[in-house]
């Protein structure tokens, strides 16, 4: 602690003695993510209020030769915020997440990086406009900076990409305080309502996981949120039809959201809900629909359906359509039923897309397993023309390890989504008996927890999982796909090709020349 001693002095005279936390549980806390834990334990918690205490901060850190380590949410599993050195400061910034501007005439919207994908929805509600990417599934608790820097997935991704498709501009904080305005925000008196002037300096900081600067704020851009949805959802039998299926509609613009699962992670999916939670849900669903009438039917179809409707089903894909207007929607829906049934798909209960869509951002305890297994996922991304080359080489893959696969009970399923008009995304997803970390226990909700049998630690199982994600990140640099949440996980300075990566550790040694800015996230 001695030689922590100063600049533990210089951050609460920053921060208060209440924002510069010491305690080895939270410091612990801060040291794991979904899957890893790290070697190494931040000496402190650092909690800034506004942007000019991050900006002192985050000098101050760096002046001590300490590295700060950026965090959203906690909801990643790349490693991307784990602390890579024993000099080091852990860096949360959930006291910054307030709305700073609405700006509903210049439409855009302006976050702290703390603030939540909820809370911006919430913000939003009344005033009939929302951004192209309106969140991540676990948007109740991750946050816009999080959500840029590792540039996340999910409300809106079938027209409008990931989340960094959204952004106009930011204030990002470089290793020596100073703050770097991106976008028309950059111009002297200007505001931030439009990205590009000049080359892209805001595109430099995203889906950076934060290793070029630390993001205070975010502007994101506002559209007229559309009044009418549909909701579409086919089972398919093999995999080999439905992903060209679903990027037939990716390469349409059809489905604001187009996602799917193999037969394994439906199966945990429906295991995992419960009747209690499906009423809750229903009460969405009605708040949620246009008119008395429509909440009937959609309510009374909805309950009837109940969960039997998936107890045949192989693959499936669920799709939504949105629109301004009722018949371009349901138009929409049209074309894609035409897609999937000609593709072999069987038109299925809507039900998963209506539900999620109308609570989309319910607590996070779908990151464990239905009886609190220990869960964990890796993606790559690809064109839609190598796709269906992807997943059987994933299931090459897996089938050479099918021994130990099964030795171990490890349970092995698949997510689908398609990304604006030319990519798609494949997510293999692991299950394993372990014990839970603090990060899980902090995160579920306590009544599911208690709800569950839970399991001891078997280390033994967690390498086995951890070689089959090593082999699988090799396999997609292989490959040649891409990752969003790189992270320190993701063989992203390997794969890329060195004039390249040059640049960028160009741009790393101008915004942080010592490398104290989460160093070994992109590989830097």
């Amino acid at each position: 602690m001695s030689e922590f001693a100063p600049l533990h002095e210089k951050l609460v005279e920053i921060l208060g003695d209440q924002y510069v936390l010491t305690d080895d549980g939270e410091c612990r806390l801060f040291s794991q993510d979904v899957f890893s834990e790290a070697a190494y334990v931040a000496h402190a918690v650092i909690q800034p209020g506004n942007i000019a205490e991050l900006s002192k901060a985050i000098k101050a850190v760096t002046g001590a030769g300490y590295a700060i380590f950026p965090r959203g949410g906690g909801m990643s599993y790349t490693s991307g915020y784990l602390p890579s050195q024993e000099k080091s400061i852990s860096l949360d910034l959930s006291r910054m997440n307030g709305i700073v501007e609405i700006n509903l005439e210049d439409r855009y919207i302006t976050v702290e990086a703390g603030c939540t994908w909820a809370q911006i929805n919430e913000a939003l509600k009344d005033d009939g406009v929302r951004p192209p990417f309106w969140g991540t599934l676990s948007g109740l608790k991750s946050t816009v900076g999080g959500g840029v820097s590792q540039n996340s997935l999910f409300f809106g991704s079938g027209l409008y990409g990931s989340a960094v498709d959204s952004v106009i501009g930011l204030e990002v904080i470089a290793a020596n305080g100073e703050i770097i305005r991106t976008g028309s925000a950059s111009i002297k008196g200007g505001n931030a309502f439009f990205r590009h002037y000049g080359p892209d300096l805001t595109g430099i900081f995203l889906g950076d996981t934060g290793a070029l600067g630390v993001k205070a704020t975010v502007t994101l851009k506002l559209m007229v949120n559309p009044k009418y949805r549909e909701f579409g959802s086919f089972s398919f039998d093999r995999y080999e039809d439905m992903l060209p299926a679903m990027s037939e509609i990716s390469r349409r613009g059809l489905a604001s959201e187009s996602f799917g699962f193999d037969p394994y992670l439906q199966a945990q999916r429906m295991k995992r809900e419960s009747l209690s939670k499906d009423i809750k849900s229903l009460a969405g669903v009605l708040k949620a629909s246009d008119g008395v009438l429509d909440a009937v039917k959609k309510g009374t179809k909805l309950a009837l359906a109940g969960r039997g409707y998936m107890k045949d089903v192989l693959y499936s894909f669920h799709t939504t359509s949105e629109n301004r207007s009722k018949q371009a929607a349901q138009a929409d829906m049209a074309e894609i039923r035409e897609i999937a049934i000609s593709a072999g798909g069987k038109e299925i209960e809507n039900s998963i897309p209506t539900l999620i869509n109308a609570n989309p951002f319910l607590p996070l305890n779908n990151m464990i397993g239905p009886e609190g297994e220990r869960w964990a996922p890796l993606h790559g991304m690809t064109a839609h023309s190598k796709v269906v080359e992807l997943h059987a080489a994933v299931e090459k893959l897996f089938a050479a390890n099918a021994e130990k696969i099964a030795e171990y009970d490890v349970g092995v399923g698949y997510m689908y989504l398609t990304v604006g008009a030319g990519a798609s995304l494949i997510e293999p997803v692991f299950f394993w008996q372990d014990a839970l970390k603090e990060l899980h226990l902090m995160s579920v909700e306590k009544n599911h927890l208690n709800s569950l049998k839970g399991f001891e630690e078997n280390l033994e199982i967690r390498e086995f999982v951890a070689g089959l994600r090593t082999q699988l990140i090799n396999l997609f640099k292989d490959h040649a796909a891409v990752h969003l949440q790189i992270g320190k996980t993701y063989l992203f300075a390997e794969g890329l090709q060195e004039n390249s990566f040059n640049m960028i550790r160009s741009i790393k040694n101008y915004t942080d020349p010592k490398n104290l800015i989460n160093p070994g996230s992109l590989g830097l």
